[in-house]
């Protein structure tokens, strides 16, 4: 692992060494990640548990046929305030690298420091990201299916999984999925560890993420992959697996952070 101090970083503030990292530190963050997990796993469980009900939530408010090809890009789409969401669980591994103590109630601390107003900043740019998602997704199906409207899931999955459009409708919604997650993985991967461990202002923390993506982009991308691929795994038990798997991402994240900025 080797150091690169930001250059182009026009703030008065020190500026951060991002170092470049390999499948090493990749391995060595979720490792981390899990064992943050096992000291901690009633406080990551209560929060991780927000992840699934909210996703059953979504999926449930989607239901309808009207609305039922949104399910997938809602449930895959949630991946994208996740970092975001995710905030509780960096501030118990903060807590914990600094031997403090890691009651779930110290999971938000965070937002009454400084920086709190740059992660609701960065948290709605999040949203913002999640909401164009889905209209592109909505967007795509219009452009394949037109304006009409499915009969039935089952006749949906069908007409998905046995089509040329439905083919179509699964490769372009992943790619174009696919542009998306990398965006934000871009933007957040180290901007939201960076606000709840440094007083900055929402501009640093993103310009030295985009950074750390620029020095890292092959390490980077693979974790976004092994993120996605934790989430499906977590997802298809009918969100339940993600009770587990969110938090020991959510874990990882921060150790990762830590291993591409140094504290």
């Amino acid at each position: 692992m080797t150091t690169l101090p930001v250059h182009d970083l026009g703030h008065s503030m020190a500026r951060p060494v991002v170092n470049a990292i390999d499948g090493h530190d990749l391995s060595m963050a979720l490792r981390r990640g899990v064992d943050d997990f096992l000291a901690m796993p009633t406080h990551a469980l209560f929060i991780g548990l927000i992840y699934p009900l909210v996703g059953i939530v979504l999926a449930t408010a989607a239901f309808g046929t009207e609305v039922l090809p949104l399910v997938f890009p809602l449930a895959a789409g949630f991946a994208l305030i996740g970092p975001f969401a995710a905030i509780g669980l960096y501030e118990l591994s903060r807590r914990r690298e600094k031997g403090l103590s890691t009651d779930w109630a110290y999971a938000f601390a965070n937002l009454t420091r400084p920086a709190a107003g740059a992660l609701a900043g960065l948290g709605l740019l999040l949203a913002v990201v999640f909401a164009c998602w889905l209209v592109a997704a909505q967007g795509i199906y219009w452009a394949l299916y037109g304006t009409s409207v499915p009969d039935s899931i089952f006749a949906f999955a069908q007409d998905v999984l046995t089509t040329p459009r439905g083919w179509a409708l699964i490769v372009i919604g992943n790619l174009v999925g696919f542009a998306f997650s990398l965006v934000v993985l871009a933007l957040s991967v180290v901007s939201v560890p960076m606000l709840v461990d440094r007083d900055v202002d929402m501009l640093t923390a993103i310009e030295t993420s985009l950074a750390a993506f620029r020095r890292n982009p092959r390490t980077l991308t693979a974790w976004g992959f092994i993120v996605a691929g934790l989430l499906i795994l977590g997802s298809l038990p009918l969100f339940v697996g993600l009770a587990v798997v969110m938090p020991i991402l959510g874990h990882a994240t921060w150790h990762l952070y830590r291993r591409v900025i140094p504290a």
